[in-house]
């Protein structure tokens, strides 16, 4: 056995080992965010919720959602991408979250066809930016092609950078690059995968 193993208690003793109490963990957690936000050691706040197409990372900075991530994409490595990225002071607090996964939680229930919550565009630069500025421009229920958004970002013969652009959004969902198909009416790519990006339009057309 080594130096770091605990053992099992016997049964006889097992009354003898502290209980955890969640709750006050929970607590504890909450209030240490908070003092870090409030003493501007926060830079990234981040939490999970649960949807329709599985789990999704949400992170936010003071500015914003910077990031929301399908599980495909793996968490560790976004939150990792974010610390190299954005800032490395990021924390679990979800708190910052609390209006993001309400309204997330909303659309899933079909209850809301706009988010309306602050975005930190800063993973993003140049004519992808413009791409996903015009994004929300596509109605709940609709579609748009990707050369239709190549027009309306400027450049009518950029419609494979309108595909990266899809491709590479920090903020799918908020930014509703799952309505973005291809001119023959299929489907084409998407970051969370093609079976999110199904439910999503089956979602919004039921």
């Amino acid at each position: 056995m080594s130096p770091t193993t605990t053992p099992d208690l016997p049964a006889d003793l097992a009354h003898l080992a502290p209980a955890v109490d969640e709750t006050r963990l929970s607590d504890l957690h909450d209030r240490l965010a908070r003092d870090a936000e409030q003493r501007g050691l926060l830079d990234v706040a981040y939490r999970t919720v649960d949807s329709a197409v599985g789990p999704l990372l949400l992170a936010a900075t003071e500015r914003g959602v910077v990031r929301v991530a399908f599980a495909s994409e793996g968490f560790d490595g976004v939150l990792s991408d974010l610390a190299e990225r954005v800032s490395s002071r990021v924390l679990a607090a979800p708190r910052r979250l609390d209006a993001t996964a309400r309204q997330i939680e909303e659309y899933f229930g079909q209850r809301r066809r706009h988010f309306d919550v602050p975005l930190d565009l800063s993973l993003t630069t140049g004519f992808r930016r413009r791409v996903l500025e015009q994004l929300p421009t596509i109605d709940y229920g609709r579609t748009a092609s990707y050369a239709e958004m190549a027009r309306a970002a400027g450049s009518e013969r950029a419609v494979r950078a309108v595909g990266s652009a899809c491709a590479t959004n920090p903020v799918p969902l908020l930014l509703p690059c799952h309505r973005v198909v291809r001119s023959d009416g299929s489907l084409g790519g998407y970051r969370g995968g093609i079976p999110a990006k199904e439910a999503l339009l089956a979602l919004e057309h039921g």
